[in-house]
């Protein structure tokens, strides 16, 4: 069984499936995702597979709704990235620039391919990493959600950007940027296309952001300097917070894109990192005030933080298109 279920009280969609329950937790002595196994045969660089306990699958049955509440197909696609035939690669750090340009190439194609699709309103490629935020599978892999619908956190920041472009004529991304690169407290490191830095207005403690130069709003038109330099830059976060506490790093990665549905043209794309580490062998938990209200309290001040990153960065060894700070 899977259906959405609409929340009136905040507007958002909650996405029901009966088959997630049935995921493997970290198989002993097999990977699914390793070259060889039932669905991945071999001769690949990065293979995209069809998530096997989809919450969304084009195939849904339409519910029957009856009463107050309200139901809907849960029409969409739930796909793997597995990035690399290599199963002991602990993150995108360890992946050489044409691997992890390769990896880039899938994230368009997926784009691309989940535009033309008229059912299909939002986009989110993601990747989780580490035991705290749940992995139930080891071998480094992403993964993508082509969604029915424009999930609460996109559209509040679609809404939010319209409001200041309507004010101010301006797109809010590239004045962040702006602001950021004035003020240089929180930039950690930064290319000829790209800039890394943690927001002023961070949630977790290590959060930090990847915003593009250029105002572009889908991966798909960037150019291949851009995307060589993009590769360049998730590879220099991911070192930077491997490097902090001199441990692999747990986080979320989340790319937003605009939405496929209306004229969106003063939105930017942008990647966000969400490390759950608040020092070596702590975590930051969203409790009671994160959870019941989505207000997040921040321990200690952003500016501190961005420069251990900063610190961190420094200590990379990647062969670098730009500099840390």
């Amino acid at each position: 069984m899977r259906e959405l279920r609409y929340n009136p009280l905040i507007g958002q969609w909650i996405m029901v499936s009966s088959v997630r329950k049935k995921r493997p937790w970290r198989p002993k002595n097999y990977c699914p995702f390793c070259p060889g196994a039932e669905e991945t045969g071999y001769g690949w660089d990065v293979l995209v597979l069809p998530n096997r306990y989809p919450v969304l699958d084009t195939s849904a049955e339409k519910p029957k709704n009856e009463g107050f509440y309200k139901k809907a197909r849960a029409m969409g696609k739930c796909g793997v990235i597995v990035e690399t035939p290599e199963h002991d690669v602990k993150d995108l750090d360890e992946l050489s620039p044409e691997q992890m340009k390769r990896v880039i190439d899938t994230w368009i194609k997926i784009t691309e391919q989940s535009s033309k699709d008229k059912r299909i309103a939002y986009l989110m490629i993601f990747r989780n990493k580490g035991r705290e935020i749940g992995v139930s599978l080891t071998h480094p892999h992403g993964q993508f959600y082509a969604l029915p619908f424009i999930p609460l956190k996109a559209r509040l920041k679609i809404d939010n950007s319209r409001e200041y472009y309507n004010k101010s004529g301006e797109c809010i991304f590239c004045r962040i940027l702006k602001e950021e690169l004035a003020s240089n407290e929180r930039v950690i490191y930064e290319n000829q296309d790209y800039v890394l830095f943690m927001p002023f207005f961070a949630n977790w403690p290590f959060e930090v952001h990847i915003y593009p130069r250029r105002h572009v709003q889908f991966l798909t038109q960037l150019n291949q300097r851009e995307i060589e330099n993009l590769a360049d830059i998730i590879r220099v976060t991911t070192a930077t917070l491997n490097s902090l506490f001199e441990r692999q790093m747990p986080y979320i990665m989340g790319i937003f894109q605009a939405p496929f549905i209306g004229g969106i043209e003063f939105y930017h794309m942008h990647i966000e990192f969400y490390p759950v580490l608040r020092d070596a062998v702590k975590i930051k938990y969203a409790a009671g005030i994160e959870t019941t209200t989505w207000e997040f309290t921040y321990d200690g001040l952003p500016e501190e933080n961005a420069e251990k990153l900063r610190e961190a960065c420094r200590k990379t060894t990647l062969r670098k298109k730009g500099k840390c700070w």
